[in-house]
């Protein structure tokens, strides 16, 4: 009997070193995964911000969690089965569905660069899509949109996850997306919530006695500065979903054999990096970034009238359809 127990404690001991082993792997892949999926993590926490600019410092936070909690369902509920079931039985699909997130990132970018050079013209377009007036419904619509985009960047950082760890069996690639999922979400909106609220921290510490001269000075720097950060950051955010974008679509039509929009770029930043061999990493980073933004740009361009002519009013008449037919 005592024999048999040893074996019994042997073999619990042996399965606890298996899972130990597996748990180590998971996390070792999922921040080999996370660290590739960087540039979009950057990005994703470079547009976020833009969905803030122009609501109450009180709405700010409540904001921030909701637009978290609709990331979280994104990558949790709905990319990580949809990336395991495409993995498995449709991975043709894959490369389609993350260009048609790349047009919509390009629309989103060019549509925001319209209204900063028309406004007026950018308001009819938006009048024409049913955009909201009350401060309850523009938060509602803020939040949908943000969500949205944030669902086509983590659809990105999903694909980038998973193909880190294609030969992975099927436990071990969702244990992964979960966890990339999860840390991506609390490190992009925890960093989002902590930029837009450094402006009261700022007010705080430039009120505050015990702080003494330098806290204060470094306060009202935080006041003085946070706004045009922001505003810069929401810029930024802009260029991010153009760069994003067109990147996307660029490598998609790679994989149909129209390189020459990925091929242009590369050899555009090659060149460019070898003018500056010292920074040579870095001008080819921008000149890729800029090269991939200006074709989402063109691309975005092209599609504020399809949507403003052909799918706006659809989208309208289904909708004033719907309630007919239930009635």
């Amino acid at each position: 009997m005592s024999i048999g127990l040893i074996a019994l404690l042997d073999d619990v001991a042996a399965i606890a070193k298996v899972a130990a082993a597996s748990l180590d792997d998971v996390a070792g892949q999922a921040a080999k995964a996370g660290a590739k999926a960087a540039g979009v993590v950057i990005d994703d926490a470079a547009v976020t911000p833009r969905y803030l600019v122009g609501f109450a410092a009180s709405r700010e936070l409540p904001i921030v969690w909701r637009i978290a909690r609709g990331s979280l369902k994104n990558k949790i509920l709905i990319l990580t089965p949809i990336a395991l079931a495409l993995s498995a039985f449709a991975p043709w699909a894959i490369n389609p569905l993350l260009m048609l997130g790349g047009l919509y990132l390009c629309y989103e970018g060019a549509e925001k660069v319209y209204e900063a050079i028309a406004p007026h013209k950018a308001h009819d377009h938006e009048q024409a899509l049913g955009a909201p007036q009350d401060p309850q419904a523009l938060e509602d619509q803020r939040v949908a949109s943000a969500v949205k985009t944030d669902f086509i960047l983590s659809a990105e950082i999903m694909a980038i996850t998973l193909s880190v760890v294609p030969e992975a069996n099927f436990w071990m690639q969702a244990a992964i997306l979960i966890g990339v999922g999860v840390a991506i979400t609390a490190g992009v909106y925890g960093a989002v919530a902590l930029i837009v609220k450094a402006d009261d921290v700022g007010l705080a510490l430039a009120k505050s006695e015990r702080a003494g001269g330098l806290g204060r000075a470094i306060g009202r720097g935080l006041v003085v500065g946070m706004p045009v950060f922001l505003k810069g950051l929401a810029i930024l955010g802009t260029a991010a979903m153009l760069w994003v974008g067109g990147g996307i679509i660029a490598h998609g039509l790679e994989v149909y054999g129209v390189t020459a929009p990925a091929h242009v770029i590369h050899d555009a930043a090659v060149a460019a990096g070898r003018l500056a061999p010292a920074i040579g990493g870095a001008v080819e980073w921008l000149v890729t970034a800029v090269g991939s933004g200006l074709l989402g740009l063109i691309l975005g361009a092209a599609t504020i009238p399809v949507v403003g002519y052909a799918l706006a009013p659809l989208v309208r008449r289904f909708s004033k359809a719907k309630p007919a037919q239930a009635h």
